[in-house]
């Protein structure tokens, strides 16, 4: 025997709605930001950005692609792409030759400081500018729960 359905009440499902507005609505306008001024989409830009934030500049493309919640075949295809433009190079791990590892160039490392300042001021004005310092810190303590379980269930702990 199912239990019944525990529906959303009217502040759940306007909560939901707003989340589903950010969660769907937010990638797009960072996409169209970075598109218009660097010719790179949101996802890219995160690819970049995380080699870029290791001491190395380097990292095994299956983490790479669990950081950045992508699949292995969609980040190889970012990956040919990259290379082609001179901003990572591939390589097998030398600890352990069924990893393959990417490594961020000069090159790729130039086209993420160019790219990052109207990032930045994009996520400023769309999620740090509406709220306080206040609202800020209530968001983040709601998202670290939220995104908890999400995590887990992807397999990203």
């Amino acid at each position: 025997m199912t239990s019944p359905t525990r529906w959303l009440d009217d502040e759940q499902q306007d909560l939901w709605q707003d989340l589903l507005t950010v969660v769907i609505g937010l990638p797009a306008l960072l996409d169209r930001q970075l598109e218009a001024d660097a010719g790179i989409s949101n996802f890219e830009y995160s690819v970049l950005a995380r080699l870029s934030m290791t001491e190395t500049s380097s990292m095994r493309l299956s983490d790479l692609a669990a950081q950045c919640t992508s699949t292995l075949p969609r980040l190889s295809k970012v990956m040919v792409r990259f290379e082609q433009q001179g901003w990572v190079t591939r390589r097998p791990d030398p600890e352990n030759g069924r990893y393959t590892v990417a490594t961020l160039t000069e090159s790729g490392r130039r086209k993420v400081v160019d790219c990052a300042p109207g990032h930045v001021e994009q996520v400023r004005r769309l999620v740090f500018d509406p709220l306080s310092a206040t609202q800020q810190r209530q968001l983040g303590a709601a998202l670290a729960r939220v995104s908890g379980p999400v995590r887990e269930h992807l397999g990203l702990r």
